[in-house]
C-alpha cells in the first residue's frame, strides 16, 4: 500500500470518497465533461476553469499549470534526494535507460527504471502507455520507487515530455544524448523543433551537472552546454575513444581508452549503435562512483531488452526480431548485420499509421539498398489503411528486390520460407510490442511467437 498518495485526481475513474478532482483540458478531452463522474464516484472538491458544482469549487485560470506548480511544491521535496537520470535520443533510450538499470542491480544498488517497455523496480514490472508519462503519473510513479527504497530513478525522456513539460520541475543529476534523426515530424514539424525539445533536458541539471553526449552524432553540439559537465564518446576526437571494434552475431568485442587508461570489453549484443549505448551507460554509473574495471566486470550478465535486435536461431539462420521504426534505427541495425552475414539479409519491415509520413519512403530506400530482399507489410497502422502506407513506402522504389504483403503474419511466414543456410531475417518495426494496432483496436500481435510457432511446426516435420 502507498504511504503517499497524490491527493488530486485527474482521472474520474480513479477519483475515491474524499479525493479532490481536478478538471485538466488537453487537445483529446476536457476534464469538464468527467466532474459529475468525479463527484458521483465521491470527490468533495473539485478544481475547474469555469463552472460551479455541488461540491467545493476552485476556479482557476489553467488547471494544467495548476497541477504541474501542486506537484512541484507538495511532492518534489520529497523525491529530490533520490539520483535522477536522463536519456534522451532518437534511438538508443531503452537500451542504454536498461543497460543502467542492470548494472546498478547487479552493483546490489536500489534501481528503478521508467520507459518504452515498463516500469520496474524490485519485483514490480508495469507495463506503460508512453515512454515518458504525464505528470502527475510520472511524480506517483517517483514517489512510489521513493517509498521502496530506489535510491537511482533512471528513465527515458522523449521530446514530447520535454516539450509538454510532463517533466515540470525535476532537475537531473545525470543526463545523456544518444543521436538525433527524423522522427516524430507530424508533432515537431521540423528537425530543428525536435531537437530543441530535446535539449531542454540539458538545462535541467543539478549538483555535479553530468552530461554524456555522443560526439560521432553529426548534432552534437546543439547538446554541449557550458554549464555543464561535458563528457563526450567518439571514435575521433573525445574524452573516451572508441577503437578496434570486432562484430559477430552473438556480440562485440571493443577496445576504449579514457582519462589515460585503455580498458577491452565484450559486449553480448549486437551492432556498432549497441557499443556507444552501453558507453554512455558505463560513463553514468562511473560517475554515480562506480569503478569502470567493476561495471565491465558484469558485462556477461547484461541482456539486451526484449525486442532488441534479439536473436532466435533456425538452424544455421538468424532471425533477428527488433524495434526499428525510424530510417537512422533501420539503417543501422542492416548495416550492424551486413558486418556479420554469410548468406542473404532477408527484412521484414513497414510504418506506422497516424504517424510521420515524410519518413516512409525513406525507410523503403534504406530497406532495400541494404537487404537482399525486402517483404513490406502491417506495422500498426491505426486508423489509416494498410495498403495506403505501404503504397507510400514503396511508391518511389525502383529496385526490383522487395514484394508487398499486407498480412503481417503472412508477411513472417514467407521471409521464414526464404531461409536458406547461413541467412539473416530481420523482422523489423515492432520488437517487444505484443499487440497490433489497427481501425478496429488493439489485436494481440507478437513477432516472436510468429516466428517461434514456425520454427516448432517445420523442425516437427
Amino acid at each position: 500500500m502507498k504511504i503517499v498518495e497524490i491527493a488530486l485526481k485527474t482521472d474520474s475513474r480513479k477519483v475515491k470518497p474524499g479525493d479532490t478532482f481536478i478538471a485538466i483540458v488537453n487537445v483529446v478531452r476536457d476534464g469538464h465533461d468527467y466532474i459529475e463522474q468525479a463527484i458521483k464516484n465521491g470527490a468533495v472538491k473539485v478544481i475547474v476553469e469555469h463552472g460551479n458544482y455541488s461540491v467545493e469549487t476552485v476556479v482557476v485560470e489553467n488547471t494544467r499549470e495548476y497541477l504541474k506548480e501542486y506537484l512541484y511544491k507538495n511532492y518534489y521535496p520529497l523525491i529530490k534526494d533520490m539520483k535522477l537520470i536522463g536519456i534522451t535520443g532518437t534511438n538508443g533510450k531503452t537500451t542504454t535507460c536498461l543497460m543502467i538499470y542492470q548494472i546498478l542491480k547487479m552493483l546490489k544498488q536500489n534501481a528503478a527504471y521508467m520507459g518504452t517497455v515498463g516500469f520496474y523496480y524490485g519485483n514490480v514490472k508495469q507495463k506503460m502507455v508512453n515512454t515518458t508519462p504525464d505528470v502527475d503519473v510520472l511524480y506517483s510513479m517517483l514517489l512510489e520507487a521513493k517509498e521502496a527504497g530506489v535510491d537511482y530513478f533512471v528513465m527515458e525522456v522523449s521530446s514530447h515530455a520535454l516539450d509538454k513539460e510532463r517533466i515540470y520541475g525535476l532537475e537531473f543529476d545525470e543526463v545523456a544524448f544518444t543521436n538525433l534523426t527524423q522522427d516524430h515530424l507530424d508533432y515537431h514539424k521540423t528537425l530543428e523543433n525536435y531537437a530543441n525539445a530535446k535539449r531542454k533536458l540539458f538545462t535541467k541539471t543539478r549538483k555535479n551537472k553530468i552530461a554524456i553526449i555522443n560526439g560521432d552524432d553529426p548534432h552534437c553540439q546543439h547538446f554541449i552546454l557550458p554549464e555543464n559537465n561535458n563528457i563526450i564518446i567518439s571514435e575521433k576526437a573525445g574524452d573516451l575513444i572508441i577503437n578496434e571494434m570486432k562484430f559477430s552475431h552473438l556480440g562485440t568485442t571493443f577496445k576504449f581508452s579514457y582519462l589515460n587508461k585503455k580498458y577491452e570489453a565484450v559486449l553480448n549484443m549486437v551492432g556498432r549503435y549497441n557499443i556507444y549505448n552501453y558507453l554512455i551507460a558505463l560513463l553514468l554509473v562511473n560517475k554515480l562512483g562506480f569503478d569502470i574495471e567493476n561495471i565491465l566486470s558484469l558485462n556477461e550478465g547484461l541482456k539486451a531488452p526484449s525486442g532488441r535486435m534479439e536473436l532466435i536461431k533456425y538452424g544455421t539462420n538468424s532471425i533477428f526480431v527488433d524495434y526499428a521504426h525510424t530510417p537512422d534505427a533501420v539503417k543501422n541495425v542492416l548495416i550492424s548485420a551486413q558486418e556479420f552475414k554469410s548468406g542473404r539479409i532477408i527484412t521484414i519491415i513497414g510504418c506506422g499509421g497516424n504517424r510521420d509520413a515524410l519518413k516512409r519512403p525513406i525507410m523503403g530506400k534504406i530497406a532495400v539498398e541494404n537487404s537482399d530482399y525486402v517483404i513490406f507489410t502491417s506495422d500498426n497502422p491505426r486508423k489509416e489503411e494498410p495498403e495506403a502506407i505501404l503504397n507510400d513506402i514503396v511508391t518511389d522504389l525502383s529496385a526490383d528486390n522487395f514484394e508487398v504483403i499486407v498480412d503481417r503474419r503472412k508477411a513472417i511466414t514467407k521471409g521464414m520460407t526464404m531461409l536458406k543456410h547461413n541467412d539473416i531475417l530481420m523482422v523489423l518495426g515492432k520488437g517487444h510490442e505484443d499487440y497490433q494496432e489497427t481501425k478496429d483496436g488493439r489485436h494481440h500481435f507478437s513477432d516472436q511467437e510468429e516466428v517461434s510457432k514456425y520454427i516448432v511446426e517445420h523442425l516437427s516435420t
